[in-house]
């Protein structure tokens, strides 16, 4: 199953993954085809469930701090930070608009 250009440009878009080279498209469409494995499993008479966990009761322990005051200590982990804050996803650049883009797959 070919992906188009315009999905690709959209996944790009949402998950800022780069797609450009012929080794991402093809694990894409792998993972595509794993996925579209689902469609063949019965599922009638099953109702949605929230959780494969919903049939149990699950019991919620204290949130006791036991450890704490290492703020500098993780900041030293970030390749980039705003102030006392993480930057995400590292790197976070905006990918060029399909217009601009000259892809291997402009044909698709």
């Amino acid at each position: 199953q070919k992906v188009s250009v315009r999905v690709l440009d959209h996944l790009e878009q949402l998950a800022l993954v780069d797609f450009r080279d012929s080794e991402g498209v093809e694990r894409l469409q792998k993972a595509i085809q794993f996925a579209d494995q689902l469609h063949e499993v019965n599922t009638d008479g099953v109702e949605p469930m929230d959780s494969v966990l919903e049939d149990r009761c699950l019991y919620l322990r204290e949130d006791d701090v036991t450890e704490g005051n290492c703020t500098k200590d993780l900041l030293e982990n970030a390749r980039e930070k705003v102030e006392e804050y993480f930057v995400a996803p590292p790197g976070n650049i905006p990918l060029p608009k399909l217009e601009e883009r000259d892809t291997f797959l402009q044909g698709s």
